[in-house]
């Protein structure tokens, strides 16, 4: 019988101390893999409907076949694993600022979504997506410039509450339209966040792009019993 608690990984990181564990969760008996940022807990396997839909409505306006897609934010892996599933994706490039995350992946600690890193059409690339917005080559370091059907973000909790200050720029007019410049004509970009829509985030979208929206993605929550709710912007 597996313990009922595991410190599966544990690293001394630029933003923090970062873990990933795994527990039983008793009201429900299965186990939870969760990661964790000092005391903050960043993520949890039992959470993940709208890190899915991130994926799903990201590419759900997109046509054609052959989409190359960025994820920025490797986590647990969810949002990668469901572009992955969709069979119109040709390439998959993940960009995630700490190695360890990638390391957890590429041996398989995480079972949903084990495979991740051995799939022929994904790439998890060490680096900050914040700062690759911000150059002209971009994304990928083996093909400066180039574009993107997709690009899809979970880092930080919000637009307003983020992992680090340096975060900032990105989520301005000006951040954005680098972010845009990173796309191929009618791409699409979307963004998770841990808040209810915020009316000056969808203002700035609207500055950017010519279309967006805002999807109030709910999930049943059986620590609490009720439903919770994230939101996911869609723009393009």
């Amino acid at each position: 019988m597996a313990a009922r608690f595991e410190e599966l990984a544990w690293a001394e990181t630029a933003i923090g101390e970062i873990s990933l564990r795994r527990r039983l969760e008793p009201s429900l008996q299965v186990d939870v893999f969760e990661v964790k940022l000092g005391e903050e807990y960043l993520m949890s396997s039992l959470f993940t409907v709208a890190e899915i839909e991130l994926a799903r409505l990201g590419l759900a306006g997109l046509t054609g076949s052959d989409l190359d897609v960025v994820v920025g934010g490797l986590g647990l892996g969810y949002t990668a694993q469901a572009v992955l599933d969709d069979r119109r994706v040709r390439s998959l490039l993940v960009v995630e600022a700490l190695a360890d995350v990638i390391d957890w992946h590429q041996r398989e600690l995480l079972p949903d979504t084990a495979g991740l890193a051995g799939d022929p059409r994904s790439r998890l690339v060490h680096g900050d997506f914040f700062a690759l917005t911000a150059t002209d080559g971009g994304y990928d370091p083996e093909l400066p410039g180039r574009r993107f059907h997709a690009v899809l973000l979970d880092i930080d909790h919000t637009p307003r509450h983020l992992l680090h200050p340096s975060h900032a720029a990105f989520y301005s007019p000006a951040g954005l339209r680098r972010l845009a410049g990173h796309l191929h004509p009618g791409g699409v970009f979307a963004l998770w966040s841990d808040d209810p829509p915020d009316p000056d985030f969808q203002r700035v979208l609207g500055e950017v792009f010519s279309t967006s929206r805002t999807q109030v993605v709910g999930f049943a929550n059986p620590l609490t019993g009720g439903e919770s709710t994230n939101t996911v912007y869609v723009a393009g």
